[in-house]
């Protein structure tokens, strides 16, 4: 944390302020937020920002090793591939705890995703932070590696349009108006050009896909795909025009597999300074009751439960028990990791202290050899986990953004 900024921030910040800064979220887009906005952005020293730029593109560069590609292999459910997959992921977000270990603080592994995250929202935040806050400095910014907004677009565009017109790229969700997230789908359009759409609303002719805009049939030869595939399975009743396992003659952006290959599947591969022991639940010396190997400062009590498909926290057990694994029907598509502890660092002006969890965004651009990355979304808590249920009635937590000076 960056003591000075922070010190500034504290003393100029107003409820005034506050409001200004959910006026311009919520009144900027055709639609609002649906999540809780921090009062504040969290401010990184340059070496806690070397440090976490670091530790990212190091698990990215594993997740692209043979090694690697063998592991995930079987990562892809039954029943759940999709045909015609990318040679790499188009999308990475990669999720740290900030925590205190020792007398500093250290970036630690808690999930990562070959999945597209809020790249529009993000921007939005961004400028509206900005608006609303003189004290923060012109040049402290939340995109890395010198990237400024029009390139950051660009590589958005290189990324998800390529060389299609836009109206022939949609971004694909199940009923988009009523998502979380659909601000960051209001700020794509805005950005871009692409309009969300509905899996229901497709229509299907051959291997071909088409959708209306404005009273006109258009083809679809893009897909942007926000679709959950455990939203997708939780909702049988949904009648699709077109199943994802169609050979259809669609690009997908990013490509469905890869939601799979790089996701908690990963977790248990990863080994880094910056990552924390992870088993799969069947793999584990609790599945097999033999808690005994373990290290002598190891036990069950030291890890959380986690299926690999799911979504948002869904599903995830604080206070595992080695007689609650051996009860899971399918072992294998559970995992243990370490828990880790969260750094209670950010002060606010209430006397309580924030805990942060900060996600590195990747975009990668179907021609281009490497992934580049290109910013951040921070969530905050003052509770046991970051989750709305555990953050109720409370101040300067929820949805924000890191700042560094550029």
């Amino acid at each position: 944390m960056h003591l000075k900024l922070r010190v500034a921030f504290n003393t100029d910040f107003t409820l005034d302020k506050y409001a200004a800064l959910l006026r311009c979220v919520n009144e900027t887009e055709k639609w609002p937020t649906d999540f809780r906005i921090s009062e504040t952005p969290i401010f990184l020293t340059r070496e806690f920002t070397d440090e976490v730029t670091r530790a990212a593109n190091e698990i990215v560069d594993l997740t692209r090793t043979p090694d690697f590609a063998r592991h995930a292999e079987n990562a892809i459910p039954d029943g759940l591939e999709v045909p015609n997959e990318s040679g790499h992921p188009n999308f990475l977000v990669v999720d740290f705890a900030v925590c205190m270990e020792g007398n500093r603080r250290v970036p630690r592994l808690i999930e990562l995703q070959a999945f597209p995250s809020l790249f529009g929202f993000q921007l939005l935040l961004l400028h509206c932070m900005r608006k609303a806050y003189p004290a923060i400095p012109r040049n402290w910014t939340s995109s890395f590696g010198g990237i400024k907004d029009e390139a950051y677009l660009e590589l958005l565009r290189r990324t998800i349009i390529a060389d299609s017109a836009p109206e022939n790229v949609v971004l694909l969700e199940i009923e988009p108006e009523k998502q979380k997230t659909r601000i960051d789908f209001a700020a794509t359009e805005t950005l871009l050009g692409i309009r969300p759409v509905c899996v229901t609303e497709i229509k299907k002719r051959g291997r071909q896909l088409f959708y209306d805009r404005d009273g006109r049939e258009v083809r679809i030869e893009r897909i942007y795909n926000r679709v959950i595939f455990d939203e997708l399975i939780r909702r049988p009743h949904l009648n699709l025009p077109f199943r994802f396992q169609d050979d259809l003659d669609v690009t997908w952006v990013g490509h469905p597999n890869w939601y799979f290959r790089i996701s908690k599947h990963s977790l248990p591969f990863l080994k880094t300074e910056h990552t924390s022991r992870t088993f799969f639940a069947d793999e584990s010396p609790a599945f097999a009751k033999a808690t005994a190997i373990m290290p002598a400062d190891e036990t069950i009590n030291n890890y959380v439960l986690k299926p690999l498909y799911s979504f948002a926290g869904h599903g995830v057990d604080m206070e595992p028990t080695p007689e609650k694994i051996s009860a899971l029907k399918n072992p294998h598509e559970w995992i243990l990791q370490r828990k880790v502890d969260y750094a209670a660092f950010v002060p606010t002006v209430d006397g309580q202290k924030s805990k942060a969890e900060i996600r590195m965004m990747f975009v990668w651009p179907d021609e281009d050899r490497n992934p580049t990355l290109v910013n951040n979304l921070v969530r905050m808590s003052q509770g046991k986990m970051m989750g709305v249920d555990f953050n109720v009635d409370k101040t300067w937590v929820g949805a924000s953004i890191a700042l560094h000076e550029g």
